[in-house]
């Protein structure tokens, strides 16, 4: 059985950085494609930054030049730097993975996902 867990989530103030991690378990193979989601109170699921099916990270507007999303040595394993935080970054983080070799920013569509961790809370304030 497919299963994700995030780590790393936590407060911080406003300029300060947080690193993500989410590992995924139960397959043997490479998930195609694995990626960062976030939830804020009242809102829906959006993505922040993915690794598309050709290896590519792609990033939502809010996360240009701020985030740096990237794969690990370990199979099936993603990271999210997160610098210069926001208030605005303030939700809950979930790392996403699908089996779909989806590309580009049809990559950062959170309905090509089959597959969620349990989210780790981000709170940004002073």
């Amino acid at each position: 059985q497919v299963k994700l867990v995030e780590s790393g989530g936590g407060s911080v103030q406003p300029g300060g950085s947080l690193r993500l991690s989410c590992q995924l378990t139960g397959m043997n193979y490479d998930a195609y494609v694995m990626g960062w989601f976030r939830q804020s109170s009242g809102g829906q699921r959006q993505a922040v930054a993915v690794v598309d099916g050709d290896g590519t990270p792609i990033y939502a507007p809010s996360a240009q030049g701020r985030f740096t999303v990237s794969k690990g040595g370990a199979k099936n394993t993603l990271y999210l730097q997160m610098d210069r935080l926001k208030p605005e970054d303030t939700a809950v983080y979930y790392c996403g993975s699908t089996f779909y070799r989806v590309r580009g920013t049809y990559a950062l569509d959170p309905d090509h996902y089959k597959n969620w961790g349990q989210g780790t809370q981000v709170t940004v304030s002073s």
